[in-house]
C-alpha cells in the first residue's frame, strides 16, 4: 500500500541534498563559509526561508527575484533536480542501507564535480580524492559482504585501467583531448563499475561525447541568438568543452542500467544478421 513512500523519501532527500550542493558549487574554492545565509546574486537579499524549497521556489517564481526580478540562474533547478533523481535510482539499485549512504555520498561529489568542471573546466584534486576513497570503501564492504575479496581487487584494477587509460591520452596529446583531471576521475568511476564495465565505462564517455557536441552544435545552428548565447555561449569546433559530465553520464549508464557495450553491440549484430 505504502510501495511509493520510501521512493519518495528518496526523492525528496535528494532534492534537499540538491539545494545544499548548489550552495557548495557557488562557494567552492571562494574562502566563504557554507554557514552564511542565501541571498539574490543581483540585488543582495537575504532570501526567506519559503523562496528556498528546491524547485518549488524556483518554479512559484517564475526563475526570478522576488525583489529585483533578475533571472535566477537555471542551473539551481537541474541540480536539484539532476541530484533528486540520481538518488531515486541509488535507492531502486541499492538494498543495503550502508552501501545507499555510501552511494548517495558518491552521487553528491559526482553533481559538485559535473557542474563545477562545466562552468570551470577542471575538477578539483580534493573531489576526485573523496571520490576514490568512497568507491574503495564501497566495494569493499561489498566484498566483506560477499566475502569475495577477489571482486575488491578487481575493482581496484579497473579503476587502475580507467587511470592509465586517460591519463594515457592527455600525455600523448600534451593536454589537447582531455586534462589530467579527467584521468584522475576515472579512477573512482572505474573502481564503482568493476573490471567487467570499464570498458563500458570508456566507450559510452566517447559515444555520449560526441552524439551531445554534434547536438550542441546543431542546436546553434536553430535556435534564436538569445537563447543560444543564454544557454551555451559561443561554442564551435574549437571550443574546449569540459569531458567530466560525459564520464559521469557514462556511468549512470553503465552503473546503474548495465549498460554494457559488448551486450548492445551482440543484440544489435543479432537483430541485423
Amino acid at each position: 500500500m505504502f510501495e511509493w513512500f520510501y521512493p519518495a523519501v528518496a526523492l525528496l532527500f535528494g532534492l534537499i541534498i540538491g539545494s545544499f550542493l548548489n550552495v557548495v558549487i557557488y562557494r567552492f574554492h571562494t574562502n566563504r563559509s557554507l554557514n552564511d545565509r542565501s541571498h539574490c546574486l543581483s540585488c543582495g537579499r537575504t532570501l526567506a526561508w519559503y523562496e528556498l524549497f528546491p524547485v518549488f521556489s524556483y518554479l512559484t517564481l517564475r526563475g526570478r527575484c522576488r525583489s529585483c526580478s533578475s533571472f535566477i540562474p537555471y542551473r539551481y533547478a537541474l541540480v536539484e533536480s539532476l541530484t533528486a533523481g540520481l538518488f531515486l535510482l541509488a535507492y531502486l539499485n541499492t538494498p543495503n542501507l550502508l552501501l545507499l549512504a555510501l552511494l548517495f555520498s558518491f552521487i553528491a561529489v559526482l553533481v559538485v564535480v559535473l557542474v563545477y568542471d562545466f562552468y570551470h573546466m577542471i575538477i578539483p584534486d580534493e573531489l576526485s580524492a573523496i571520490l576514490v576513497v568512497l568507491a574503495v570503501a564501497s566495494v569493499g564492504y561489498q566484498s566483506w559482504l560477499w566475502g569475495d575479496w577477489s571482486h575488491f581487487a578487481y575493482s581496484l584494477l579497473s579503476g587502475l585501467a580507467a587511470f592509465t587509460f586517460f591519463a594515457s591520452l592527455w600525455w600523448f596529446s600534451g593536454g589537447r583531448w582531455l586534462g589530467f583531471g579527467d584521468a584522475k576521475l576515472a579512477v573512482g568511476l572505474g573502481i564503482m563499475v568493476g573490471v567487467l564495465n570499464v570498458f563500458s565505462l570508456v566507450i559510452w564517455s566517447f559515444w555520449i561525447g560526441a552524439g551531445l557536441s554534434i547536438l550542441l552544435l546543431l542546436a546553434q545552428k536553430v535556435m534564436p541568438n538569445i537563447v543560444r548565447r543564454r544557454l551555451f555561449g559561443h561554442v564551435n569546433m574549437k571550443s574546449e568543452i569540459p569531458f567530466a559530465p560525459f564520464l559521469i553520464f557514462a556511468f549512470v549508464l553503465v552503473y546503474f542500467f548495465d549498460a554494457n557495450v559488448f551486450s548492445i553491440i551482440e543484440n544489435l549484430y543479432e537483430t541485423l544478421y
